[in-house]
Parts: structure tokens; sequence; C-alpha cells
């Protein structure tokens, strides 16, 4: 049976939770262009940030030719990103040629991963702020726009953000909220406890104040994000007791969350996925590897049987459930054996899909500090080929599956060619609609025509229906 789960606002003082705010003319308000690069837990950094500077007078502009301030909010989990991020900020120093107090500055991870560097590499950048600095971001700001080299990233093991509010680029229809920050895990390969810190819950009452408030501004989905979501914990409330409660809430009518811990996928949080229709079937499962060694070598705690099991009971309780995962290839010591293992667990669980990168050395986590990279770049770079060829099998047949079915899908902002409106099926599928079917947060049933490989294309039930009747009565 359902339990509604009633947790208590907490007492605060008549000021705690304000935003931290900055005199507009302190701070010179003006313009920012934000770039964000990474993972949804940065895109809600950047909704923190642009509400931040917007309590501090600034208005945030599309174009970085029109900035003032150009803040770009970075990831640091693959040297790749990183290289992304360098040649994009040495792209926008171009606007400095026509605004030469342009403030160019880089924000999250990799300002603190590469606090040090960033002086030598990329003098132009004057501010540097990490993960735990954005309630003070304007003020920040203020002092680099002053000409001050502004170098702030100091982690802070008890700040949440409780209380402040951002402003996403969003499509008004799809919501986030950050329910824990930094992670504990450590495992072996992740960069993420040391830039982002160590584990800490959003107070759940917060979370809920959250979500509410995006139901209120008409949100009709919202998205749950931590490091380890599922290890969350605030006093005697845990991940399932808060995902239950906030599965209630009043306007909201879909409910997700990313990434959970496989160890920490207890059976309390299955049976509330299971029981809660609001929660939806779709799953991101990080899985790293299919072989023992390597995932011991990861420090992921635990095995490719449990890992396997794990799947078995959640697709037993929750019918039509949608997995997608994380791979590594080329991690230290990987053998051909080993990454042959980890295609025949692709094989066996045949995951919707997947986000596959090839392993880099970050630095400072234990696996730079211990192991030996010892995979060479050729090698990463074919089995990476492999991995991605076989899921790109695996996400082919699960859309290919669709076509026929009748789904219900909510319905969000225009696809990226503006010639069609996006939706998402419950399990998370992209599924293209007809323009002017629907209206944008309304949840409408669908019939899946066809399949493009990587999304759907779909017709209302009653256009799809009034179209076939029309045909059987041709002549």
């Amino acid at each position: 049976m359902t339990q509604l789960v009633r947790i208590r606002p907490m007492r605060r003082d008549s000021d705690a939770g304000a935003p931290a705010t900055v005199d507009a003319t302190e701070a010179g308000a003006g313009r920012v262009y934000l770039e964000t690069f990474g993972c949804q837990m940065n895109e809600a950094d950047s909704a923190l940030i642009a509400g931040q500077l917007g309590h501090a007078g600034y208005e945030r502009v599309e174009d970085p030719a029109q900035a003032d301030v150009i803040l770009i909010n970075t990831c640091a989990i693959r040297e790749k990103a990183e290289d992304r991020v360098w040649g994009r900020t040495s792209q926008l120093l171009q606007h400095a040629r026509t605004n030469p107090a342009l403030v160019i500055g880089i924000t999250g991870c990799m300002a603190e991963h590469l606090r040090d560097k960033v002086a030598a590499r990329a003098p132009y950048i004057r501010l540097v702020a990490g993960p735990d600095s954005y309630r003070g971001i304007a003020g920040l700001v203020a002092r680099a726009r002053a000409g001050e080299r502004v170098v702030d990233v100091k982690l802070d093991r008890s700040e949440t953000y409780e209380g402040l509010d951002g402003v996403p680029d969003d499509d008004g229809v799809s919501g986030q909220v950050t329910i824990q920050r930094g992670c504990d895990k450590f495992c072996s390969f992740c960069v993420v406890p040391y830039t982002r810190g160590r584990e800490r819950a959003v107070p759940a009452p917060e979370v809920l104040r959250a979500v509410r408030r995006l139901a209120e501004a008409g949100y009709r989905e919202v998205v749950l994000l931590g490091q380890t979501v599922n290890s969350y914990r605030d006093g005697d409330i845990d991940f399932a007791t808060l995902l239950r409660a906030v599965a209630t809430v009043d306007g909201i009518a879909r409910v997700r969350f990313t990434s959970p811990y496989p160890r920490d996928m207890s059976d309390a949080l299955i049976e509330v996925m299971a029981s809660e229709p609001t929660i939806m079937p779709q799953l991101h499962l990080p899985l790293q590897s299919g072989a023992d060694a390597v995932l011991a070598r990861m420090g992921r705690g635990y095995g490719r049987d449990e890992y396997l099991a794990l799947v078995e009971r959640l697709r037993a309780a929750i019918p039509g459930l949608a997995l997608s995962t994380d791979l590594m290839v080329g991690f230290c010591g990987e053998t051909e054996d080993d990454h042959a293992q980890t295609l025949s667990l692709m094989r066996e669980v045949r995951f919707d899909s997947a986000f596959m990168f090839r392993y880099s050395d970050r630095g400072v986590t234990q696996a730079a500090r211990k192991l030996v990279d010892d995979v060479d770049d050729e090698t990463k770079g074919r089995r990476l080929r492999e991995v991605i060829e076989l899921q790109e099998q695996h996400t082919r047949a699960s859309h290919d599956a669709q076509v026929g079915r009748r789904v219900p899908v909510l319905v969000g902002a225009l696809a990226r060619r503006g010639d069609r409106l996006l939706g998402r099926t419950p399990q998370g599928h992209n599924a293209l609609l007809p323009l002017g079917s629907a209206e944008r947060g309304a949840i409408i049933e669908v019939i899946v025509t066809e399949s493009t490989g990587h999304s759907l294309v779909a017709q209302p039930v009653v256009a799809a229906e009034r179209a076939h009747a029309v045909n059987e009565d041709a002549p």
C-alpha cells in the first residue's frame, strides 16, 4: 500500500534562506553570458549562478558579443571536456577586442581542479570560481570587473545553497532540483570528490520547497539530481522516503532522478519506483565495466553478478523499465578478456542507451596516484568503437520496438530544427510530434509511427485514428 510521507518544514530565522544579494551599483550590473559544459548538475548550477547574478541586477544574454561578463561553467570528469573548455575560452577572447573591459571567467569542477594552471595557460581568465562559491558569485564578478584577478575555489562541507532559487534556461516543462552535493564514494578513477567535495544532503524540506516552486511555475516534470542520488540521507529521511514525498506534490505529473549508485539501490527504493505512478520507468544505472577485476580496481563496491542481479530485480518490479548506463574502456590494467566481458554484459542487459568514453588520467585520483595507465590510445579507441557499435544496435532496437505502440507523451519545446514539437515518453524516449498538435506541458496519448534510430516519430491518437479511418474508406 502506498504510504504518504510528510516532511515537516524546517524552522528558520526570518532572514534564513534569503538570496545573497549584492548591490547592483556595487556589482556593476550589466549583461552576462553563461555557457555550460558537462552534466545536469552543471546545468542546475548554471541556473543557480544566473539567479544570484539576476538578484544583483545582471541581465542574461544569449549572444556572447553582447556580454560584459562571460562565464563558462565547466566539467573536469574527462580530459576531453577540459580540452573543449580551453578551446572555447580562447574563442570567446575575440569579444575582448570590441569590449576591452570584458571579464571572462570559469566556474565549476574544472575551476577547482585546475586552479593553479589557469594563470599560466589562460591569463586572460579573470575569474575562477569553484562549485561552492556561487552564493557570493555577484561579489566575485564585481571584483573581477574592478580589475582584480579573483580565485575562489575553497570547498565548503556545509554549503547546499539552501534557500537559493535558480533561473533555469529550460523549456518550462521539465525542471531540475539538486538534492545532494559532493560524493563520498571515491571511485579510483573519479575526480568528483576532489572537485565538488564530500557528500552532503540538501535538507528535505528545502527539496520539497523547490519542487513545489516548480509546480507553481507550471512545470509538469521534476528531475532530482545528485552525484549518487540514492545515497541521500537527511537525518532519518532516506532517498526512498524523499522520493515518495516528491511524487505526491500537487501539479507534478512525472518524477525522474539521476544518477543512482548500484550498491545503494534498496528494496524500499525499488518498491517506491514500482508503486508510485508519477515516478517514471526510467533509470540511469552506471556500470563502468563488465569485468570483476576492473570493477575491483575502480573501487565500485559491486561485481558483475551483483549488477546483473540488480537489473533482474528492477525489471521484475518495474514493467517496461528503460535502462541507461555509463561505460568506460581502457581503465588501468584492462585486458582483452575484461573488454570482452563488458561486451557480453551489454548483450545480456541490452541497455536502451549509454554514455561511453575512454579512461583518462585525472591527476589527483587514486588511479592516477596508485595505478598505471597502461592501455595505449589506439587500443582504447578500438575498444570504444566496439562498445559504441554494439550500443548503437541496442539503442536502435529499443526505439524500433516502440513503433506501433500507444504511449503518453509529455510535450515540451520545439525540436532543434523548429519544424516539430518534442515530447518525452515515460521511458525517456524523445518523440517528434506535428506542430500544433498539443500545448506545451500537455500529456497526450500518441501512436508511435516510426523510429529514426535515436528518436521516435509519433502522431496524436485522434489524428492517427482519423488518418487510419480515411485510408480504410478510400476506394
